[in-house]
């Protein structure tokens, strides 16, 4: 709370549909706009225009800002959603013609089932319906341009905020990326990579994993591992177990004892979530689980690079772990890098994203 109540020299701005500069009061002076219709007998002034629209195939900038500052919040509410994969998030800094941020608006905010769950982390929220929200702090110096890309095959519109502060940047500020990662199916008998080798020196923030099995029994045996400075064959940093790495134990099922019929059980908390997609109606045949974990608390930090795996990993007869195949593994990796665009690679195309 330091930060709030100690006297400062930032101004706060936010853009939004109804201020789409950010500008000194320069909010809801609209007179056209997405809700002209419902404002006709109030005019100017009685939110006029309180959503965008993005054409479909189209990439809009939501907020072009100069800085230097600081996002503290943004919130993005889609009017109509149908997949979560449809809008792509994108974030430069400072001129960059590269992103930082390149990932589908649904796994930013922790939630690529359109079926809803409460997530209730320190760092991204979303509420009844679709409120995504993230309060991840993101510095820059010069400039911040955040765009929305429109995948799907007609427009749809979004109500919007990013709220930031225009102030000094310390000089040790780092910038915030997150990187998309998808394979469908995973290869047997090898790590999933969540993040490639990234270089530079910076802080492993947190991991959104969505994981889809085409196998019975338990699937989370796989370890996490983190390749810190140089590591190759062998990572520095290792947890157990896929459901230890999320913050659970044994299967995140608290019913799995004798005489009990198993379950998984849903749990949402500040730093580490797990969820279940609903699968038991008619047509839906593969279990799918959405996953977070913020090191916040815990953070990891490089000083020349870092890559980030977790196995696929289950069980079979005779006691034995089974390399999982087919299974439909993706995954965000959010961090903080000094240097504000690095290498990434390439984001599957509308259908390698759709979840099907």
């Amino acid at each position: 709370m330091e930060k709030v109540w100690r006297k400062q020299s930032a101004v706060s701005r936010s853009v939004s549909a109804e201020n789409k500069t950010g500008g000194h009061g320069t909010g809801a002076m609209a007179t056209e706009g997405y809700s002209s219709h419902a404002a006709r007998e109030l005019g100017q002034g009685w939110k006029v225009d309180p959503f965008t629209g993005i054409p479909a195939g189209e990439e809009k900038t939501l907020a072009d800002i100069e800085g230097p500052g600081i996002i503290r919040h943004m919130i993005m509410i889609p009017l109509v959603q149908e997949s979560t994969r449809d809008f792509i998030l994108r974030i430069y800094w400072d001129g960059c013609a590269e992103p930082a941020v390149e990932t589908p608006i649904g796994d930013f905010f922790l939630s690529a089932n359109v079926e809803y769950w409460q997530v209730n982390s320190l760092l991204v929220c979303r509420n009844p319906k679709n409120g995504y929200n993230c309060y991840i702090e993101m510095p820059f110096r010069r400039r911040c341009r955040i765009t929305l890309e429109n995948l799907s095959e007609e427009e749809k519109g979004i109500a919007y905020s990013v709220d930031y502060v225009l102030q000094e940047v310390p000089q040790d500020a780092l910038y915030f990326h997150a990187q998309f990662y998808r394979e469908n199916p995973h290869p047997y008998k090898q790590d999933f990579r969540i993040l490639d080798t990234v270089s530079g020196k910076g802080v492993y923030l947190g991991t959104y994993m969505v994981y889809g099995v085409t196998n019975n029994g338990w699937w989370g045996e796989g370890e996490f591992k983190a390749y810190l400075d140089g590591d190759r064959q062998f990572p520095t940093i290792v947890v157990s177990g896929t459901e230890d790495y999320f913050g659970g134990s044994f299967n995140f099922d608290v019913n799995n004892q004798p005489g009990h019929k198993g379950d998984y059980t849903p749990f949402s908390s500040p730093y580490t979530g797990f969820y279940k997609w609903k699968t038991d109606d008619a047509y839906l045949a593969c279990a799918r689980f959405s996953m977070y974990r913020w090191h916040l608390a815990d953070p990891i930090h490089f000083n020349q690079n870092i890559r980030v795996e977790i196995q696929t990993l289950g069980w079979r007869s005779g006691g034995r772990y089974l390399p999982l195949q087919s299974a439909d593994v993706s995954a965000i990796a959010y961090f903080y890098l000094d240097r504000p665009c690095c290498e990434r690679r390439s984001l599957p195309d509308r259908d390698g994203l759709e979840i099907i």
